[in-house]
């Protein structure tokens, strides 16, 4: 199953993390775009973030943040 165009940008967000601490989230603002802004509030109802405009990750979040840049990386 391909990947849909909502997951990729789930992606992206997940993308924008910093991996590197806990102390740092971020805030998706309208001004994003639509669909990045849809995505975040997808991410957050999947319980992957803190706040429906981004926030910070949850321990499940952070797996897949550390999944979905491992997949970049790996793909780059």
């Amino acid at each position: 199953m391909p990947y849909s165009n909502d997951i990729i940008e789930e992606l992206n967000v997940l993308a924008l993390f910093n991996l590197e601490t806990d102390l740092e989230g971020i805030k998706v603002h309208s001004s994003a775009g639509e669909a990045k802004v849809a995505a975040a509030e997808r991410l957050y109802s999947k319980g992957l973030t803190s706040q429906v405009d981004g926030g910070y990750l949850t321990s499940l979040g952070r797996t897949a943040a550390e999944h979905a840049q491992g997949l970049l990386q790996i793909l780059k």
